[in-house]
């Protein structure tokens, strides 16, 4: 008995060594992938030590120092190495700051929606009938309208704000997880192991959390990777068109919002920001890649 109980934490340990170095071997195979994950890694410290790696404050106006170009071209100065805004502010301090909001953006409407899309999923997937019609009903009507124009119309009810522009892209994002999930479900609950589990006493809120949704995240975590990317894009998309977040927010929307008259005299005040969208959603993206080449059984490569 001793012998049992000791080996058995080994074993289970050994397994999900053995299934991570699974998952890292599909998933370096990936070169792209591998270069987005230190990417991103890269962004998250970035914005986690924003106040240490930033040399000025985003909001500090230099008032004699205002639209300077980039230190290493005529009249930049080494102060302010990507140069400043029409208000004196340092560009970089800005972008450096603005990951923050971008990554809190991301996890905040990927989660929303992601768990939201979830439940609602489980229900339709797991009881069909009228709830299922009614609920995948809705999620048409949702899909209907493009994702953008839907979210700013709700912004427009709700209040121009960073808050209900998070909450409008996750309900324009939620359709996604509900069909997911849906589909899923419904694969699953056919199987041996739900049939069993259902023979041996498990109640519906049991099957659903506990024996079926384990097995329906593969393509859940794919998805909200891509979500996130999303999610960054149309929150710098409100805020350059004033309805995410406001002003002085360093935020990277928000950001060419208040730069676009200055395109034609003063290029770099609109092609950092601009830069940082670009890196940092295909980053992200060539993550979703290769996490849906690590996590999809069908597309690992012998």
């Amino acid at each position: 008995m001793a012998d049992t109980a000791t080996t058995q934490p080994v074993s289970t340990a050994a397994l999900r060594r053995q299934m991570l170095a699974e998952f890292w071997f599909y998933f370096s195979e990936n070169r792209g992938a591998v270069i987005g994950l230190f990417v991103f890694l890269a962004l998250v410290l970035i914005a986690i030590f924003a106040p240490l790696v930033a040399p000025h404050s985003p909001f500090e106006q230099y008032r004699d120092a205002t639209l300077l170009p980039p230190s290493w071209l005529e009249g930049g100065n080494t102060s302010f190495l990507l140069g400043t805004d029409p208000v004196g502010r340092d560009i970089l301090s800005r972008l450096i700051y603005g990951a923050q909001y971008s990554l809190f953006i991301g996890v905040f409407v990927t989660t929303l929606s992601l768990s939201t899309g979830i439940l609602v999923g489980l229900i339709a997937g797991y009881y069909r009938g009228w709830i299922d019609t009614v609920i995948m009903r809705l999620m048409d009507i949702i899909l209907a309208f493009p994702s953008l124009l839907l979210a700013l119309v709700l912004v427009a009810i709700l209040g121009p704000s960073l808050t209900n522009g998070m909450i409008a892209i996750a309900l324009t994002l939620q359709p996604h997880f509900v069909r997911l999930t849906r589909a899923a479900v419904m694969t699953e609950k056919t199987r041996d192991y739900v049939t069993a589990a259902r023979l041996a006493g498990a109640g519906p809120i049991r099957l659903m959390f506990r024996t079926i949704l384990p097995n329906c995240m593969a393509p859940l975590i794919v998805q909200a990777t891509l979500s996130f990317s999303n999610a960054i894009l149309d929150a710098a998309a409100l805020g350059f068109l004033g309805m995410g977040a406001q002003p002085p927010a360093p935020e990277w929307g928000t950001m060419l919002a208040e730069a676009r008259e200055f395109i034609l005299r003063a290029w770099w005040v609109v092609t950092f920001p601009g830069l940082a969208i670009l890196i940092t959603v295909l980053a992200i993206n060539l993550m979703g890649d290769g996490l849906r080449d690590a996590l999809d059984p069908k597309l690992k490569r012998s």
